[in-house]
């Protein structure tokens, strides 16, 4: 079926919106086959899922004159998982139904419930809303399900996800047992298969999901820096793009707060969406990124689902997603509707290992790419910048006369460079970026030395990993003993049994008289410190080798060992007050950081509930 044979003011709808064919999805829920019956339909996002099914329920929806039926109750349910998606899939319902003077109302949580009560009250053919939102309205009896005729569940496998099982199920049990189902999700889990074949009846399976995973219009890239060059990626990938809207995922809303606060320090325009903004706050975000007035967004997964930005050309993965089908609901953000776009994964070195076996299990064809140096941005950067200024202009009188003036006081070529250089100076600099080969990666760490410490000396202690030594009590007790401040104590190796720590050389005779002192003065006999000839022996030098293995006769105990055998390594010292391997008393900082006794709260401190 083609649009030309809906009813006229859905047709009508269409053509005013630029919708000239079908994509697949929609053209296969129009199929004789499909009319009047219950679906299951797997398509990716940005296939036009959501004006699919709001053709699939036309029929129980208009009457012959292509009219909305009359109707108190709802007529139609759409239920998404998430507030924007379900705000979407309301504007989009909107538009095509509005000329068949349907009304619609959105129930979702984060929004004045007091308002869509009274919503509910006055009349809605169309309900849309978010799970537990639709489950409160059901169970206060402002939500009356007895006159539903189709019922939609959007981006199901999302739902399930999040837990909102019961919630559909009480929604689905408290409408008519003759209603219409159908489910639309990206990926058909076996909670979903369960969930339709109790709730559907002799659905028709639908998928226009190939076998390509990744989405058509999308390129997926990679590329590969070090762990503490993400941001400088993060910032030559939106200078090398140039996109007219970005948008970058982080794992957790503090990492959205620190990149979008790092961003807008760089001069970017970047709103933010995480989980910590109130309803208000995402609408003002995304209505900068409609308006222009913002090019950047940095979003949780949250923002993954229900945002649709025609403009979106850029999808950056700053912290990688925790599965496939993550990557997928995130890089479908672009490439909609028939629009190129791109999704960019920014890879740690030790995770390329992981990524690669999770693109290659989705089935994406991605590309390993270098990230944009400096000098590929500039160069972009004068391509775009000569375009601009040769591309013709309308002029009025008084830029003409403006132009004179300048003419009059500078020379064309002084002009053009001043213009040139506002251009740029409007840019946010690009960084330089450590080479993604192994020796460039060397180079850079041993060129990581702080002023100062050029030349050293080393001291060792006698503690170390097995004493649960950790440097945020070993630095501190190291400029107690030895009265020097954080900022002259060098590179801290931190070995099984004794670690090793640098001193400037001009401080270090100030450092072991000190040394000497505290020893008797403050009880520093705990913890020996002492000159050392360099960093600790064998510091993460890998295994021992081990002895040779010779299977003896049978019966003389099976192998023998060439040479003698190793020495069992020393068992760590108890806490309070049991002693080292050496027999002296262990100190207190021995505290473990991490499982309830910190180094603020030595062992053997009084018991009792804690405080609140």
């Amino acid at each position: 079926m083609s649009f030309s044979e809906l009813p006229p003011l859905l047709s009508e709808a269409l053509a005013t919106r630029g919708y000239a064919a079908p994509t697949p999805v929609q053209a296969a829920v129009l199929e004789a086959q499909a009319l009047g019956r219950d679906l299951i339909v797997s398509a990716q996002t940005g296939s036009g899922k959501t004006v699919a099914f709001g053709l699939a329920m036309a029929g129980e929806l208009l009457t012959s004159e292509g009219r909305v039926e009359p109707s108190r109750e709802p007529l139609a349910l759409i239920i998404a998982p998430t507030r924007e998606l379900a705000l979407q899939v309301s504007r989009e319902l909107m538009w095509l139904y509005g000329q068949a003077g349907a009304r619609i109302a959105t129930c979702v949580g984060g929004m004045d419930a007091s308002k869509e009560r009274r919503n509910l009250s006055y009349g809605a053919h169309i309900v849309v809303g978010t799970p537990g939102r639709l489950r409160d309205h059901l169970e206060r009896g402002a939500l009356d399900l007895s006159a539903l005729r189709v019922a939609v569940l959007d981006e199901a496998d999302e739902m399930l996800d999040m837990g909102f099982r019961d919630d559909l199920e009480t929604i689905l049990d408290a409408s008519p047992g003759e209603r219409r189902t159908l489910l639309f999700s990206a990926t058909m889990p076996k909670p979903i298969v369960a969930l339709a074949k109790r709730y559907q009846r002799d659905a028709l399976r639908i998928s226009t999901v190939g076998e390509d995973r990744g989405h058509g219009d999308i390129q997926y890239q990679a590329v590969t820096v070090s762990p503490s060059d993400i941001e400088h990626a993060v910032i030559n990938l939106l200078r090398f793009h140039e996109a007219e809207t970005a948008m970058l995922f982080c794992a957790t809303r503090d990492n959205v707060r620190h990149l979008h606060a790092t961003l807008q320090d760089r001069g970017f325009s970047v709103v933010a969406l995480s989980g910590e903004h109130s309803q208000n706050e995402r609408n003002h975000a995304l209505q900068a990124l409609r308006d222009r007035r913002a090019r950047v967004c940095v979003a949780t997964d949250v923002a993954a689902r229900g945002i649709d930005l025609p403009s979106l050309s850029l999808v950056v993965h700053v912290e990688l997603p925790r599965d496939a089908e993550a990557l997928q609901h995130r890089s479908g953000r672009t490439g909609r509707a028939g629009k190129k776009g791109t999704a960019v994964l920014i890879v740690p070195y030790p995770r390329r290992r992981r990524v690669e076996q999770m693109l290659q299990g989705a089935r994406i064809q991605c590309e390993w790419i270098q990230a944009p140096t400096a000098e590929m941005i500039r160069a972009n950067d004068r391509e775009r910048l000569l375009a601009a200024l040769l591309a013709p202009v309308e002029v009025d009188d008084e830029d003409k006369l403006l132009a004179e003036r300048l003419l009059a006081e500078k020379s064309a070529e002084e002009i053009a460079a001043a213009l040139v250089h506002a251009h740029r100076a409007a840019m946010p600099q690009a960084e330089e970026m450590i080479e993604a080969t192994p020796e460039a990666r060397r180079a850079a760490q041993q060129e990581k030395h702080r002023p100062g410490f050029d030349d050293v000396v080393w001291f060792r202690m006698d503690i170390g990993r097995r004493q649960n030594a950790d440097p945020r009590w070993v630095l501190p007790l190291i400029c107690r003993r030895g009265h020097v401040t954080k900022n002259e104590v060098g590179a801290i190796r931190i070995a099984a049994n004794e670690t090793a720590f640098q001193i400037p050389r001009a401080l270090a005779a100030k450092f072991t008289a000190a040394v000497a002192r505290t020893a008797t003065e403050e009880g520093g006999e705990d913890v020996r410190i002492e000159p050392s000839p360099g960093p600790v022996e064998g510091q993460r030098s890998g295994p021992a080798p081990r002895p040779t293995l010779h299977r003896t006769a049978p019966g003389d105990g099976g192998f023998r060992v060439d040479g003698p055998r190793p020495e069992a390594p020393p068992r760590p010292p108890r806490t309070g007050n049991a002693r080292g391997n050496d027999g002296r008393p262990a100190p207190k900082h021995y505290a473990k950081p991490f499982g309830g006794k910190g180094p603020n709260k030595p062992h053997g401190g009084p018991k009792g509930p804690r405080p609140k």
